[in-house]
């Protein structure tokens, strides 16, 4: 670092705050100090570090898919995050499974992750055991955690009800919702479920369970067959709440498959406002999570947890919009 420091013609101080991503610096002399760093060869002993800070500076995110828009929108803005406070983030894959999830919280122990943030789908520390210890756990998006873990949680239930009602308030009395099995549990399609139902019942609309169609995945095919489904059986409607973007995606493809305009016959909404959404023909309208709230929340409790480890668990709930674009005007 005293190299480095001569070379730049910096103090040791400055290369400090440029290796840690601390502030302070101004951008030509973090370039410069950059430009040493690649030049000289010099690594940070990351080791030697650990050992002085009790820290070592990186903080693991645990997605189930890496590969769906939405998670890679979430990676990029806890990245972002992170990185304003100094922070790495290494990434993995759960694949919604329990095994997967479990062993990504084991292995924020082994790794020596400063925390974890977990986005868990089948996780429940009400019935399998984990212990976040001493290592600070963030339990992100859309499962119900009880208190065991500070929780950064979707808008579910609120957030399809006014999508809901952002259909029946263009005119749609007969709108069907397309989502993933395990309407009965305690997770995103259970809660986002009960949104819908609430959303009919207040505005006096039979929940016709023809209406339906759930699948064991939430997929763009999974969207697109089940307006086949619905379409084959004769079900009249003329809305489509889905799950999740990526689910409406597939809806207003089956829509063009069968020739059924959208929104001339059949409007669509759907949940997360992927980036993706606004370039879609018709463009998407989306239930709109304010995603760096939740992903500076995160990061900010996974920190605040590092510091006072006794802290009580919390919940906190993001903001939300309805963003209204082609696809129910």
């Amino acid at each position: 670092m005293g190299d480095v420091a001569r070379l730049a013609g910096v103090s040791k101080m400055t290369v400090s705050n440029v290796v840690n991503n601390r502030g302070g610096v101004s951008e030509p002399v973090r370039r410069r100090v950059l430009e040493v760093i690649a030049e000289s060869g010099y690594r940070l002993n990351l080791s030697a570090r650990s050992l002085k800070s009790g820290r070592t500076g990186v903080i693991g995110l645990a997605v189930p898919e890496v590969d769906r828009p939405y998670f890679g929108m979430l990676a990029a803005r806890v990245i972002e995050e992170a990185a304003r406070r100094g922070f790495h983030v290494a990434i993995e894959q759960t694949r919604a499974v329990i095994a997967g999830e479990v062993e990504a919280i084991a292995r924020s122990h082994t790794m020596q992750l400063d925390g974890l943030i977990l986005s868990a789908v089948k996780f429940d520390p009400r019935q399998h055991h984990a212990s976040g210890g001493t290592n600070p756990i963030v339990m992100l998006g859309e499962r119900d955690v009880g208190s065991a873990f500070d929780h950064v949680a979707m808008p579910n239930e609120d957030g399809t009800r006014a999508a809901t009602e952002h259909l029946v308030d263009r005119g749609c009395r007969r709108i069907a919702y397309v989502t993933g099995d395990g309407l009965d549990g305690a997770n995103v399609v259970a809660s986002r479920h009960r949104g819908y139902a609430a959303a009919l019942a207040e505005r006096d609309l039979e929940a016709d369970p023809a209406l339906l169609v759930t699948s064991a995945v939430m997929t763009l095919e999974s969207g697109r067959t089940a307006v086949h489904r619905l379409v084959g059986a004769g079900v009249e409607f003329d809305g489509v709440v889905a799950v999740t973007d990526t689910v409406a995606q597939g809806v207003l493809r089956g829509l063009a498959d069968r020739g059924i305009g959208a929104p001339s016959r059949v409007r669509v909404v759907g949940f997360d406002n992927i980036p993706e959404a606004e370039y879609l023909v018709p463009s998407l309208t989306t239930v709109a999570p304010d995603h760096g709230w939740m992903a500076e929340m995160a990061v900010r409790l996974v920190v605040e947890r590092m510091r006072h480890p006794d802290r009580p668990a919390a919940e906190y709930v993001a903001p939300f919009d309805v963003i209204a674009r082609e696809s129910t005007r």
